[in-house]
């Protein structure tokens, strides 16, 4: 029998987290999955210690989905919700496997939160090596591209040629995702074009990258701030390039394949390339020494400005609040941080937004001599592992669970075939 639907709430009342959860029958960290496609608003309590929900727009959004499901949990392929033991998004917090995420960064190298993620197991001292001929043919592969090519050509084509060197990619077992996952991330930096000539690919990550990304020399406290950037950014829960890895692992593509497609989404200018625009928005107000008129020239022309605001945070990101509290501690990144910072008090004045990632990233590279594009690359290198962790607990579950149907709107069927007519156009008998 159908269910029928809840008695109509007060459509001015304010559901708890645990409330809304309760009203759509789903987990409370499923509410926030919601919020992060956008199927869900939601306005932080006064003091800052959780969310509120709509609870007129809660239970539009029940009414759906048993709409969706035909009053069941069934349904025919797709699902609303996507079990997930790696990431919880709570207000203004963070978590991977349970675990304070910023406090993980800040304790551990990237490389052991990548194990972390991966394994729930965490193994000090964690290196990642790339096998020779691997880097070879990813190296070949993308010095072959254009001069104009972006880092995410690049690594997208750094990923499918370190495939072809591995006759072992097919083989989906969780030791074999986790030999190909310790190896690909090297090689996807390795392939990269050094800014540094003579410098040699050992040590730390975040050391090798440093190269690929500025010919100024590197130092500790910068070096510090790369390697937590990337374990910040290992993974974010659903995001848009995160879905579509699972969709490819739903359909048991390879994992370079899944990292690939996650690639591909990644180089929107809503996800991964977010922070080059923060980046030439920061170097816009250094180059006048006012936000004012930077912004009043992006508000009248209808852009928003990057960098600020997340919707799945209603204060700070903390990962922001991470990597300025450490640019804080480095003299050269003060004109950078106070541009940044004027930018957010100028917008105030529009609108009450706090800096997001792409902002705490932009001043990052501004003040390194990196490029703009430098923060996607950080950002695709970092979420790979990520990725790989999605992978992994994607192949876990039952083939092509990822396949929704669509809601057909066109004509109704059946039709005619079609005819072409004598001016090659086609028409309806």
């Amino acid at each position: 029998m159908r269910d029928q639907d809840p008695s109509p709430v007060d459509a001015d009342r304010r559901l708890s987290t645990k409330e809304a959860a309760d009203l759509l029958g789903v987990k409370p960290e499923t509410v926030y999955a919601y919020v992060s496609r956008g199927r869900l608003s939601s306005r932080r309590t006064p003091g800052g210690r959780g969310s509120t929900f709509d609870a007129a727009e809660v239970e539009t959004l029940a009414r759906h989905n048993r709409r969706e499901s035909g009053g069941s949990s069934g349904g025919s392929g797709g699902e609303l919700s996507v079990r997930t033991r790696l990431t919880l998004i709570d207000s203004d917090r963070y978590y991977f496997r349970g675990v304070d995420a910023v406090e993980l960064a800040a304790r551990h190298t990237y490389e052991e939160v990548a194990e972390w993620l991966w394994t729930g197991r965490l193994r000090p001292g964690a290196a990642f090596d790339a096998p020779e001929a691997s880097v070879a043919v990813a190296r070949r592969a993308v010095d072959a591209l254009p001069e104009h090519a972006t880092p995410t050509d690049r690594l997208r084509v750094a990923a499918i040629a370190a495939a072809t060197a591995d006759p072992l990619r097919f083989d989906l077992s969780e030791e074999a995702v986790l030999g190909t996952a310790r190896s690909l991330i090297p090689t996807l930096v390795a392939a990269l074009p050094a800014v540094q000539p003579g410098h040699r690919d050992s040590g730390p990550l975040a050391h090798r990258l440093w190269a690929r990304l500025t010919g100024r020399e590197a130092d500790e406290a910068r070096l510090r701030v790369l390697d937590t950037a990337l374990a910040l950014l290992v993974d974010h829960d659903l995001a848009a390039s995160t879905l579509a890895v699972r969709v490819a692992a739903s359909a048991r593509a390879h994992p370079y394949a899944a990292v690939s497609a996650g690639l591909g989404v990644l180089e929107g200018p809503l996800h991964g390339a977010a922070s080059g625009l923060a980046h030439r928005l920061l170097l816009e107000v250094l180059d006048q020494g006012d936000a004012t008129p930077v912004v009043a020239d992006e508000l009248r022309a209808g852009r928003r400005i990057p960098g600020l605001g997340h919707r799945l945070y209603p204060g700070e990101d903390p990962r922001a609040r991470a990597l300025f509290a450490l640019l804080d501690e480095i003299p050269h990144a003060g004109p950078a941080l106070a541009a940044a910072r004027d930018i957010v008090a100028t917008t105030a004045r529009h609108t009450p937004l706090h800096a997001n990632v792409d902002l705490a990233l932009a001043v990052f590279t501004a003040s390194s001599g990196m490029p703009a594009t430098a923060g996607e690359t950080i950002f695709a290198v970092a979420r790979t592992a990520g990725w790989i962790a999605h992978a992994l607990e994607e192949y876990g579950e039952r083939p092509l669970r990822m396949r929704p149907s669509g809601q057909y709107t066109g004509p109704k069927p059946p039709r005619p075939l079609p005819e072409r007519d004598t001016g090659g156009a086609t028409r309806h008998s």
